[in-house]
């Protein structure tokens, strides 16, 4: 029904802001367990009995977790306490407060900033190479509420993708121009993937993918293809996956294919001058991920975490 201020409250009504699971969407379902793009995994607030009267500590449990909701996600919202004896009655803007934060979960939370970055996991390779590097880790989550809530409440996971400079001549500053300088941070988000970097040739785009965008297999977030002259077929690809639809998920998987398929010459006369005595070899690649993770900074009952984090798979050709 429409509501206009001054408008009762009947205990079935009540119950719609707090647990309605479709448009408009009650308390829980953006807040608490949720599903697909809604859901923080904040703890429920109890619907009434028909029948029942609603006390003001109902009413406050309501306005409270939409406050503490519209902290983090930075949503202005106007609903307020009420204490025992008050009349209740529907504020006008109660059920747009609930929309406007329902909306911007569902978004991805993209104005959070309640937000921290911690090392998740980092491999290299083991050698210089020439053909092919391939590097995978794995970050998992608890469980797919868990998951599902880090990257509604504006959580990414940060690809930060370099390599050991210093050590084979003009390959490594490609492959540095490729990595540190074009590509950056890498932000894999909820809806979308940002990169903090800029330059070289965008041989793939794939930024328009986030969390809810794939599943179990590999999509390109990025293709790039060195602009160095001599070298524009040398080229950096990160992929995600995920081990299941984002609805069950818990796993995702970030890989990373370094190519090197420039044209070599081989170095033969003697090194007088100090250069690399063998500057064919790619240099040792590096993939670091971050979790960039909700914190309860800002209203939320605690930091949204991932469990664990590991290495997949680690190879050179």
């Amino acid at each position: 029904m429409g509501y206009s201020a001054g408008d009762a409250i009947l205990d079935d009504e009540y119950n719609v802001f707090v647990n309605s699971s479709s448009d408009p969407f009650g308390y829980n379902h953006f807040a608490g367990t949720g599903a697909s793009n809604f859901g923080l995994n904040q703890s429920a607030i109890s619907t009434v009995s028909a029948g029942d009267a609603i006390a003001a500590s109902q009413w406050n449990a309501l306005f409270t977790g939409l406050a503490n909701i519209a902290n983090h996600t930075n949503v202005s919202t106007t609903a307020s306490s009420v204490s025992a004896g008050d009349a209740i009655a529907i504020r006008s803007a109660l059920v747009a407060n609930l929309a406007s934060v329902a909306a911007a979960v569902a978004a991805g939370s993209v104005n959070a900033t309640a937000l921290t970055a911690v090392a998740a996991g980092s491999s290299s390779n083991g050698s210089t190479w020439n053909g092919v590097s391939t590097i995978e880790r794995s970050i998992t989550f608890a469980n797919s509420a868990i998951m599902r809530a880090y990257f509604n409440g504006g959580g990414a996971i940060r690809i930060d993708p370099s390599c050991t400079t210093g050590i084979d001549g003009l390959k490594d500053t490609v492959f540095n121009d490729l990595t540190v300088t074009a590509i950056g941070n890498l932000d894999f988000k909820a809806h979308i993937t940002s990169r903090s970097g800029s330059g070289e040739t965008l041989t793939t785009n794939g930024l328009a993918n986030g969390f809810f965008d794939i599943s179990t297999s590999y999509v390109t977030l990025i293709k790039l293809t060195s602009d160095n002259s001599g070298y524009t077929s040398n080229t950096v690809e990160i992929f995600a996956k995920l081990n299941a639809a984002p609805a069950t998920a818990t796993v995702v998987t970030i890989k990373m294919v370094s190519t090197d398929a420039a044209a070599d010459t081989t170095f033969t006369d003697g090194n007088t001058d100090s250069i690399p005595v063998n500057p064919n070899e790619a240099p040792i690649m590096v993939m670091a991920l971050l979790e960039l993770h909700p914190t309860d900074a800002q209203g939320l009952a605690a930091d949204i975490r991932a469990a664990s984090n590991t290495q997949v798979s680690n190879s050179v050709s």
